[in-house]
């Protein structure tokens, strides 16, 4: 049944986006106290400097690189006539965006803690951002595939829990 298959895949995603938050969180969590603290040693080696501009270039590429991404890649859903594709193309894209900011908040973590550079916090932030505001919803869904009513509808539906 259609409407099965695709409370499968709904549930899926959100388990992804909870489990990556629930990883990405308290890693940067601690180390943002150890940085905030200053009295800790972890005895830590000296990177060259050049990373720290490398790590914030590349963290805040990944950002805008996910962003593009995405909706690229969502631009397929528009092609599939079944919403069943429509959603395995979604739910495609979704993954493929939250593996990238999941790396993008690890590439912040390791410059706070290795570089103690400030832009590390608000590149982790800007990740934040995109993990809230891309987590999937039956009505962004809707939104973003340009679904009909009744398509909607079941979106809907099948978010719900059984």
């Amino acid at each position: 049944m259609e409407i099965e298959e695709i409370r499968k895949i709904y549930k899926n995603l959100e388990q992804l986006v909870l489990i990556l938050m629930l990883i990405a969180l308290p890693i940067f969590g601690m180390i943002y106290l150890y940085y905030n603290s200053g009295n800790l040693d972890w005895g830590l080696p000296e990177l060259p400097g050049f990373l720290n501009g490398i790590l914030s270039g590349a963290g805040t590429a990944l950002l805008l690189v996910q962003y593009l991404l995405f909706h690229r890649k969502l631009k397929e859903s528009f092609k599939k006539e079944e919403l069943l594709d429509k959603v395995k193309v979604y739910a495609k894209a979704t993954k493929e965006r939250f593996y990238i900011l999941f790396i993008s908040s690890l590439v912040a973590t390791l410059g706070l803690l290795f570089y103690g550079n400030p832009y590390f916090i608000i590149l982790f932030a800007g990740t934040l951002v995109f993990f809230s505001l891309a987590k999937p919803t039956p009505d962004r869904l809707g939104r973003l595939m340009k679904l009909k009513k009744e398509d909607r509808d079941l979106i809907h539906q099948a978010s719900r829990p059984e």
